[in-house]
């Protein structure tokens, strides 16, 4: 946590309402997402129990199972489930248009348009990864019990928790993180992971603190947990008893009273998952309310394209995602997985003047004034050539960077890259920091005229989210065959990670 992050919790806590930490929204929001609320027995690993799903707030869909502990009833909720993702899917599916080439890359297809699914937490994420991995490796049609709509819910549903590992991805948003992220409030942030206590600070009720709402929100009985597990003391009071009741009504061949408890048992299950459907859109309209960040478009722009391959990859017939990477593809996902952070993390400085804040307070940025500048200065490249390479220094009082050769850019000149060179202390508090401008300053004979700030000009240096690129990986040829595995040799020649649709993630 930042210094500036710590401020603004004990702010929240002094004023007993939460603060804001970012003044733009850094993950995409599309006009019609499916919010999803999954709720599963307390001790039941993958026993889902019933769900609210939707696109429309006023137009929810309810589906419960009766006997979680049945496995041909948790069979037909997943296949109940599919009827209503599935549809969603394809529909943005069916949007496929044709991108014209650009330097570096071919013609190619990308979807106009790709789902966003909303979950209440980060808990829901996972059981959603663990609901994926258990039905999308299932058998045949020809299998009583294997539907293929099932399996193929399974693959969208792994496809969908392994992009929400990726920061900047708004595929799979959970909703606490995305609350959290921009308000801080006055309690901590497992804490924050309670969706009711989290809105609780941001918004209390007239007359009541955060901290008084959020005690408020610990009530099971007025504010039921926003899932994935069910409260223990409405599993033991209320749903078992029903449960034990219906199983035994069936058994007896009691057919009118084994509907009529399935239908109590139904709407004790909405009343479970009602309060958490409202407060999930209550969150969203408050994110909706935030300016979106420039480069989020960037960002969604990657996740159509991952959306686009994966589709093309089960179009194709292709395998499911393996159960555990080989050792390869595992060093690729993770190269991916810090590349993305990186690039992330320098992208929201850039266009959150909150987030450049809080960077200056850890010494990841840095702003001052020009003090000198030399506008012309040439060297002569490895290549014999005069180059221009300008050069300025700037004097800060923010803790100094550290001195190595990396990127750094200012938001309000963000085609000039620059290199610190030099860090001189000036005084007890302040520092020279001499850089260079790498790219963006033109040639010797057409220099461009702002790449080199004005004396006495104000300026603000972060890290540049360009320097981040692809890492490099030995070819097939060159890698040993016991990091191979036999799944290399079933993976198209453009697709190189575990999961397909993943290749070439930034």
């Amino acid at each position: 946590m930042s210094s500036l992050a710590a401020l603004a919790r004990l702010r929240a806590t002094r004023q007993g309402r939460a603060e804001r930490l970012r003044q733009m929204r850094h993950h995409h929001l599309v006009d019609e997402p499916l919010v999803l609320i999954m709720l599963t027995m307390a001790g039941e690993a993958a026993a889902p129990l019933a769900c609210m799903v939707g696109t429309e707030r006023r137009r929810p869909t309810l589906l419960t199972v009766t006997q979680p502990r049945n496995r041909d009833q948790r069979q037909a909720f997943y296949a109940q489930l599919a009827a209503v993702i599935l549809p969603h899917i394809r529909r943005r599916e069916n949007t496929l248009q044709q991108l014209p080439a650009r330097p570096g890359k071919p013609v190619r297809q990308r979807c106009a348009d790709a789902p966003q699914i909303i979950v209440a937490n980060h808990a829901t994420v996972e059981y959603l990864r663990l609901v994926g991995r258990s039905i999308r490796f299932q058998g045949p049609p020809n299998v009583t019990e294997a539907d293929p709509s099932v399996a193929l819910l399974g693959r969208w549903l792994t496809f969908f928790a392994e992009r929400a590992e990726y920061p900047g991805s708004s595929m799979l948003l959970p909703l606490t993180a995305q609350l959290a992220a921009h308000w801080a409030t006055g309690q901590s942030g497992l804490e924050d992971e309670s969706l009711s206590a989290l809105l609780a600070w941001i918004e209390p009720p007239a007359g009541l603190s955060g901290a008084q709402a959020a005690l408020r929100t610990e009530n099971p009985v007025l504010f039921p947990p926003a899932g994935p597990a069910s409260d223990p003391t409405f599993d033991d009071v209320e749903l078992e008893p029903r449960m034990i009741a219906h199983r035994q009504a069936l058994a007896a061949g009691d057919h009118r009273t084994a509907a009529r408890l399935a239908a109590e048992l139904q709407q004790a299950l909405a009343g479970q998952l009602e309060p958490t459907w409202d407060q999930v859109w209550n969150g969203l309209a408050l994110l909706r309310a935030i300016p979106q960040a420039p480069r989020c478009a960037r960002r969604w722009d990657d996740d159509r394209d991952r959306f686009t391959g994966h589709s093309l990859l089960i179009a194709r017939g292709g395998a499911p995602q393996p159960v555990y990477d080989q050792a390869v593809d595992a060093a690729r996902r993770l190269a991916r997985l810090e590349q993305a952070t990186h690039m992330f993390d320098d992208e929201q400085a850039l266009d959150d003047p909150f987030v450049l804040a809080e960077r200056r307070t850890a010494g990841a940025a840095f702003a001052g004034v020009v003090v000198t500048r030399e506008p012309d200065r040439q060297v002569t490249s490895a290549k014999g050539r005069r180059v221009l390479r300008p050069r300025f220094t700037v004097r800060t009082e923010d803790p100094p960077p550290i001195t190595r050769d990396q990127d750094l850019v200012d938001p309000r000149r963000p085609r000039t890259i620059v290199r610190v060179r030099e860090v001189v202390p000036d005084g007890q508090d302040a520092h020279l920091i001499t850089v260079e401008v790498t790219a963006g300053m033109g040639t010797v004979s057409r220099p461009v005229a702002d790449a080199v700030p004005e004396l006495d000009e104000p300026v603000c240096y972060t890290a540049s989210p360009s320097q981040w690129g692809a890492a490099e990986f030995p070819s097939r040829e060159q890698t040993p065959w016991t990091h191979t595995g036999t799944s290399a040799d079933e993976t198209p020649a453009d697709q190189t990670s575990a999961d397909p649709s993943e290749a070439d993630q930034p």
